[in-house]
């Protein structure tokens, strides 16, 4: 093994935040069982957040952010894995307390990995990554909660981003009507291709007002926006539907009433990946890889970046320009 290998370094101090590619030794790491050779990463929204000075993300610098890795174990000290074992590694501390996977290696705790499934690649992996996690979840806390492709349409809201894309092309899979919500007109195709039977307006979810009840259109929904969206989606469900709830781009606050709730019996999942129990998290890594699987999964790649790309392009995601998703090759 090389002594020095790049990684992507934020800083802070009183005076300057900086983020660049380094050079940085295995001393550097923390301590952990395992020691990673990262293949892949991804870029996501707290990646993003991670990469500005007032982000609130990372905790104390400087520090190498990515909140997701797959790759190959160099060595171990926990007996679940092997030289040579290819692995997933997301959510937990990675990317936020813990050194993540913008580097070319990683030391991570045997408690955070996951042994790569059978009929997925590492690079498939992290076309996933949290984003496809955070999907999977929410499609099965919906499906536990009784949906079911005869139950009637399920809206997908920020349909173009991360979550979002591949929420529709899994319940495309899954033989789901697929309604995609999006603010991007230019990307309609690009739903079309994932799967989404229908695609409306953010406007035609959320038109500016809000009401306690509304017309039932959807028997279910994921929504990664949060804020008024949710509010508005949550009046639009149907008797006894749900919505899974895994992000806030839209905002914090949900000024929603209890008539939904009460009134039609509608469910509001909270999707939380970050702790979500290893054993939950192995079973849904296999269905990623199975029933889970779009034929179309290669085709959310918006594109393939090095370490160095980085500082330019994690500001995109930001901003709301990133489609799909956009991985990082190690």
């Amino acid at each position: 093994m090389t002594e020095q290998f790049k990684a992507l370094m934020v800083n802070k101090t009183e005076d300057d935040f900086s983020v660049g590619v380094k050079n940085i030794s295995f001393n550097d790491l923390p301590d952990a069982d395992v020691l990673i050779k990262v293949e892949y990463s991804s870029m996501n929204y707290k990646d993003g957040l991670a990469s500005i000075p007032n982000g609130k993300i990372v905790r104390s610098f400087p520090f190498v952010p990515g909140i997701d890795l797959a790759g190959v174990v160099v060595s171990s000290q926990d007996p679940r894995f092997r030289e040579g074992d290819e692995v997933i590694a997301t959510s937990y501390e990675i990317g936020v307390s813990h050194y993540g996977g913008y580097s070319e290696y990683a030391r991570i705790p045997g408690d955070w990995i996951v042994p790569l499934p059978e009929n997925l690649t590492l690079k498939e992996a992290m076309v996933y990554g949290t984003a496809g996690f955070t999907a999977a979840l929410s499609i099965q806390r919906l499906e536990d909660n009784g949906l079911t492709p005869e139950k009637g349409k399920v809206l997908v809201t920020g349909a173009t981003g991360g979550v979002g894309s591949l929420a529709v092309s899994m319940l495309a899979k899954r033989g789901y009507d697929v309604v995609a919500s999006t603010g991007k007109a230019s990307e309609h195709d690009f739903l079309h291709k994932l799967g989404a039977k229908e695609i409306l307006s953010r406007e035609e979810v959320y038109s500016g007002t809000i009401k306690a009840l509304d017309k039932q259109l959807w028997a279910g929904a994921v929504d990664p926006v949060g804020g008024e969206m949710l509010a508005s989606v949550l009046s639009k469900i149907q008797y006894n539907g749900s919505v899974a709830v895994s992000g806030l781009t839209g905002g914090g606050n949900v000024p929603t009433t209890v008539f939904p709730f009460i009134l039609r019996g509608v469910n509001l999942l909270g999707i939380d990946s970050v702790y979500c129990p290893m054993e939950v998290r192995k079973e849904l890594w296999s269905r990623m890889a199975t029933d889970l699987k779009p034929s179309t999964l290669l085709d959310l790649i918006q594109k393939e970046i090095t370490l160095e790309e980085l500082p330019e392009t994690l500001p995109t995601i930001l901003k709301g320009q990133a489609r799909g998703r956009i991985i990082v090759k190690l």
